[in-house]
């Protein structure tokens, strides 16, 4: 049994990021990682993905994204390599193939065990993060046995479906990323709409992105937000990241020939069945959109022009869709789940979890004194969950970290 003043679980951005601030505090600690460092991004990745934000928006802890295209967005096996050499430089004291299978309570702290070992700390980080356990609807199993049923992370390319049509579940960014890819692949492709965030990717002459940023808007705290439990849930922009900076939304979609219904609310034999509420989802997405935009212009430099690549921002109308479909006879083979995330906890033997299988915090801090989770959506502000905004949540913890152990190191 080894003994460790703070254990990390989790090798990705959130647990290195946080190994960083703890190492600038001298802090005594441990990163344990399941698979390798940054085992999401190399396994559960399609190949064609790129990052929703610019490369210059790739900021962790003592380090950023240095390099020729600061506009442009990287592809994954790029931030596999920068993620690589980030804690190779911060020196990150990391176990790889180190799954960790209990954590429970022990006197004053705590005993992890796993497949590495078992090591007891004093202070215990679950860094595991947002995009855990992909979210497939239990009546996904009364679909026919024929269609080849998959999540955004089990695939990597149109030729890796069966021929024939697909349904893609989900509005998010995954969910219209996909239905681009494969539509312009020349497959059928149903999209499936429920409640989405729709956004452009350039405005005003300028990244989304740089507009958030200049607005401080990613930084709003929970303080900030009516109800913070609504601002967890919303789904991801729709945003796509091409060297064109072109937008992807609904309108754009269906104009390449993409069927846009409503939320899918059953799945049995061939009868797909859906919600009528494509008019509303659309509507409440375009009212957002018009509330974030009127934000930014309120904001914007005087004389700001769009750029040639902006393109008008008019409501997506969509007529009534049909609410049940017959799989087969669309031609559709297969149905990717765009569904979302949930997180898996089975192996925390710590009470801190909520009826749904969440970890109840606050900013991060858990009821179980010297407990913290990092990396979740909107954990202490709207870019928690992102590679730009996890930093900032770790250098918070860290200093809660210090003062638990009474460290008196380097300020973060």
């Amino acid at each position: 049994m080894r003994r460790i003043d703070t254990l990390v679980i989790g090798g990705g951005q959130a647990g290195l990021a946080m190994s960083r601030c703890l190492s600038d505090r001298g802090i005594d600690h441990l990163v344990v990682e399941r698979g390798q460092i940054a085992e999401r991004w190399r396994r559960e990745r399609w190949d064609s993905l790129r990052l929703l934000t610019p490369n210059w928006m790739t900021r962790l802890p003592g380090f950023r994204y240095v390099g020729p295209d600061p506009n442009g967005y990287m592809r994954v096996p790029e931030l596999v390599a920068l993620l690589d050499r980030y804690a190779e430089t911060s020196a990150a004291p990391v176990v790889t193939g180190a799954a960790i299978a209990s954590l429970t309570r022990s006197g004053g702290g705590f005993v992890a065990t796993g497949d590495a070992g078992t090591w007891t700390a004093r202070q215990v980080v679950i860094a595991t993060g947002h995009c855990d356990t992909p979210f497939v609807p239990a009546f996904a199993a009364q679909g026919a046995s024929r269609l080849h049923q998959l999540v955004p992370g089990a695939y990597r390319n149109p030729a890796h479906l069966p021929p024939g049509g697909v349904l893609i579940v989900g509005a998010s960014a995954s969910g219209l990323q996909l239905a681009d890819e494969l539509v312009r692949a020349g497959r059928r492709v149903i999209l499936s709409a429920g409640q989405h965030t729709r956004v452009p990717r350039l405005y005003r002459g300028a990244d989304l992105f740089s507009w958030l940023d200049r607005l401080d808007i990613l930084r709003d705290g929970v303080d900030a937000v009516y109800d913070v439990e609504v601002s967890r849930a919303q789904p991801s922009f729709q945003l796509v990241g091409r060297p064109s900076h072109e937008t992807l939304d609904l309108r754009g979609l269906a104009a390449r020939g993409v069927a846009v219904v409503g939320r899918l609310t059953g799945l049995e034999g061939e009868r797909a069945s859906f919600a009528d509420d494509l008019i509303a989802s659309t509507a409440a997405a375009d009212l957002k959109l018009a509330m974030l935009l009127g934000r930014i212009d309120r904001a914007a430099p005087p004389g700001t022009i769009d750029a040639p690549l902006f393109q008008p921002h008019w409501p997506a109308f969509f007529d009534a869709t049909a609410d049940t479909v017959d799989l087969r006879r669309a031609g559709i083979a297969s149905v990717i789940w765009a569904t979302g995330f949930r997180r898996r906890y089975d192996w925390l033997g710590v009470p801190v979890t909520d009826a749904r299988g969440e970890i109840v915090h606050i900013g991060g801090i858990t009821p179980a004194p010297g407990l913290f989770v990092l990396g979740l959506q909107f954990l202490r502000h709207r870019s928690s969950s992102f590679i730009d905004g996890v930093g900032l949540d770790a250098a918070f913890l860290a200093g809660q970290i210090a003062r638990n152990l009474g460290h008196q190191g380097a300020a973060a």
